[in-house]
C-alpha cells in the first residue's frame, strides 16, 4: 500500500508540474504578444498622428485653391494678368520703366 501510495503521489506532483509549466509557457507568449501589440499600437498611433497632420495640410491647400479659383474668375486678375504679363495699362495711367532693369 505504501507503494501504491507513493507512486500515486510521484504521479500527482509530475502532473502539477507539468500543468504549472504548461501554464507557464502559455502566460510567457501571452506576455510575448502583448509586448508586440503594444509595439505595433505605438507605431499605428505615431502613423495616425502623421496622416492627421497630412490631412490638415492637404485640406489646408485645398482651401488655397479654391480661394485662388475664386480669384481667377474675377476681373481683377484678368487687370493683374494684363499688367504683369503683358505689360498693359489703364488708358489714364502712366508706366514708368527702369532703365537698369531692361538692360
Amino acid at each position: 500500500m505504501a507503494r501504491a501510495r507513493r507512486r500515486k503521489q510521484s504521479k500527482n506532483r509530475f502532473s502539477i508540474i507539468l500543468a504549472l509549466t504548461v501554464t507557464g509557457l502559455i502566460v510567457g507568449a501571452a506576455g510575448v504578444g502583448c509586448i508586440s501589440l503594444d509595439q505595433k499600437l505605438e507605431s499605428y498611433k505615431a502613423q495616425k498622428t502623421q496622416l492627421e497632420a497630412q490631412i490638415d495640410k492637404e485640406n489646408k491647400r485645398s482651401e488655397e485653391i479654391e480661394e485662388y479659383s475664386k480669384y481667377v474668375q474675377t476681373d481683377q486678375y484678368v487687370e493683374d494678368a494684363a499688367r504683369e504679363k503683358l505689360g498693359m495699362a489703364k488708358s489714364n495711367e502712366i508706366i514708368f520703366k527702369n532703365e537698369d532693369a531692361a538692360k
